[in-house]
């Protein structure tokens, strides 16, 4: 009998992940279709297979327990993206921009909390749990639209990381808020205690974690380095479990030691299939709580709840940017970006209806509200940036600067794109005193290079009149550096369209991308990917035996594969030219070390 209700459990448990796994296949890819965050693919999967819905599953304890492992691997993946060096270079917008954020918000809302339920546990762990925001929401409409390295993007970030550690001390307060102590008290002895289970936790770890890791290595075992970074994750959470603490924090902790180690990326790799697959499962535990019925009655004030928590938190947010002197329209989208509830949220009250701190009604409630909240942020968003482009379509002034500015500029060089390729150009373009005007859409970019005094303007060079007040009629060569294919070739169609010879040399990510510039007018275009293995190549070449010009010759064969034809011709010229510099400077060159390859710049100018 024992045997047959094992087995009968075992197909019970089989069901169960069939549901979960064949309802993520069905929502996943439908809510990618609309563009949605998977994060809502899974909480309306959860909906759906509900109890609340089709009641499809039985086993609620089982997947819960699992759930709680997604949260654990989502600390362990924060802690590993806190490493020092990012800490550093976002420093004052994580701790200044990104702590106001999230204290002053959980101020507001737990003081109106506490206004409506004079309850000073219940208004801390709301007021800090409305404070977040979606991480996963706001990382994907960044990395969709390309824009993680526009100012508004670094700043939402640094906000995302420091409300991402914010996690940690809440969660591990909570047990303890259930108690009959005060809050005080509570918060008071939560903090010893953590100072000094994370100090042994740091201590062992690193003591162990790095060593162990080398070992480990040495066996060139990916099975056995996987089997590792699980034990480090599962054995901290363990430790800070013991010491009364959540997992999450002690998994939080063993990601912060690994941020420093070389495995770092290794560990990332392999933590990822479980992270994704814990994270759903656990996004769908939650959607599984929400009852679409309550939803339905109480829609009125759902929506009424989300658009308040928008409201407040992107007035915070706006006011901070400005304090902190993020350019105007900047501000309007940090506060979009950052408006809603995050993910975070639905593990705090999760945690809260565990110690008895919220009834199970009320978390509901304010899930759903959250929810709504991640749902309308891309449509926000997008209208955001609709409002943007047209701002910056009106910046008449700036224009005239522009035009001003190369008036009298003859035989000179329009950059279209001023990151760190852009900069690069300009940097070799101010050595050898040519002149040239730079474009760029990022107002954080063209202030700083005002400040430095750079000839770097606000404007699209994809608009036929930025390009005229640029000079393009009057320029010796238009660089093309900007990372968003689509509007690459819509400058280049502009362009065509008012200066049909002016030379084009353009930077690509790939030889794809390369070849979809070349298609639109582009003369020159170097993929970064490939230009970097040909000068890694051939100093690998040199350091064989092999001379320079043998070298040349073998990297002049690869390019003139890979490039255009005119690249081709003009980068072949100048590694031939290079190699005549050889042999007339021979006596010298024995003495030095060997150059790089010449650069597309360097040989395009020569040519």
């Amino acid at each position: 009998m024992s045997e047959a209700g094992g087995h009968g459990i075992e197909a019970h448990v089989l069901r169960d992940v069939l549901v979960f796994l064949l309802a993520a296949l069905v929502a996943v890819p439908l809510f990618a279709r609309l563009r949605a965050s998977p994060v809502l693919a899974y909480l309306f999967a959860g909906v759906l297979i509900g109890p609340g819905a089709m009641g499809l599953v039985r086993s609620e304890a089982g997947t819960a327990a699992l759930a709680e492992l997604g949260i654990v691997f989502l600390l362990f993946t924060v802690g590993l993206e806190l490493s020092l060096d990012r800490l550093r270079s976002l420093a004052r917008l994580v701790f200044g921009l990104g702590g106001l954020q999230v204290a002053l918000t959980s101020w507001i809302i737990g003081a109106l909390c506490y206004w409506l339920y004079p309850n000073p546990a219940v208004a801390l762990v709301v007021g800090g749990a409305l404070a977040l925001s979606s991480t996963a929401v706001v990382l994907q409409i960044l990395a969709e639209r390309r824009e993680m390295n526009t100012g508004f993007g670094r700043a939402s970030f640094a906000v995302l990381l420091l409300q991402d550690l914010s996690v940690v001390p809440l969660l591990a307060v909570m047990p303890l808020l259930s108690g009959e102590q005060p809050v005080l008290v509570a918060l008071g002895e939560a903090a010893v205690r953590a100072v000094l289970a994370i100090a042994i936790i740091v201590v062992i770890g690193r003591l162990l974690l790095r060593p162990v890791y080398r070992i480990v290595a040495q066996t060139r075992s990916p099975e056995l380095f996987a089997c590792m970074t699980l034990l480090a994750v599962l054995a901290t959470a363990l430790l800070a479990s013991l010491a009364g603490l959540s997992m999450a924090l002690g998994a939080f902790l063993a990601g912060l030691l690994l941020a420093e180690t070389e495995f770092r990326h290794q560990v990332e790799l392999d933590i990822a299939p479980f992270k994704g697959l814990l994270l759903g499962l656990f996004f769908i535990t939650v959607g599984m709580t929400i009852d679409p019925g309550m939803v339905l009655r109480n829609l009125h004030w759902l929506a009424a709840g989300a658009a308040a928590l928008m409201l407040l938190k992107g007035a915070v947010v706006g006011v901070l940017a400005a304090i902190f002197r993020l350019p105007g329209i900047n501000v309007l989208q940090c506060g979009v970006l950052l408006c809603q509830g995050g993910e975070f949220a639905f593990v705090i009250f999760g945690q809260a209806v565990v110690h008895d701190l919220m009834a199970p009604e009320a978390a509901q409630m304010l899930s759903a509200a959250v929810v709504l909240s991640m749902a309308a942020t891309p449509l926000l968003h997008a209208a955001t940036q609709r409002l943007a482009a047209r701002v910056a379509a009106r910046r008449q002034p700036e224009t005239d600067q522009l035009a001003a500015a190369a008036h009298d500029l003859r035989r000179h060089v329009v950059i279209a794109g001023f990151g760190r390729v852009g900069q690069t150009v300009a940097t070799l373009l101010e050595r050898q005193a040519i002149p040239y005007v730079a474009l760029d859409l990022d107002a954080r970019r063209v202030n700083e290079g005002v400040i430095r005094r750079r000839p770097v303007f606000f404007g699209d060079s994809a608009r036929p009149e930025i390009l005229r007040a640029a000079g393009v009629a009057n320029a010796a060569a238009l660089v093309l550096t900007l990372d968003d294919s689509e509007m690459a070739s819509r400058v280049l169609s502009e362009l065509r369209r008012l200066e049909p010879d002016l030379p084009v040399v353009a930077r690509a990510r790939d030889q794809a991308h390369a070849d979809q510039l070349t298609g639109a007018g582009a003369d020159v275009v170097v993929p970064e990917m490939l230009e970097a293995s040909l000068q890694l190549a051939a100093l690998v070449l040199e350091s064989t035996g092999l001379s320079r010009q043998e070298t040349a010759d073998v990297v002049a064969e690869v390019r003139a594969e890979h490039y255009s034809p005119i690249a081709g011709e003009t980068l072949a010229d100048a590694d031939e030219a290079d190699g005549d510099v050889e042999a007339d400077d021979s006596a010298e060159d024995a003495t030095s070390q060997p150059d790089k390859t010449p650069a597309p710049g360097e040989t395009k100018r020569d040519g």
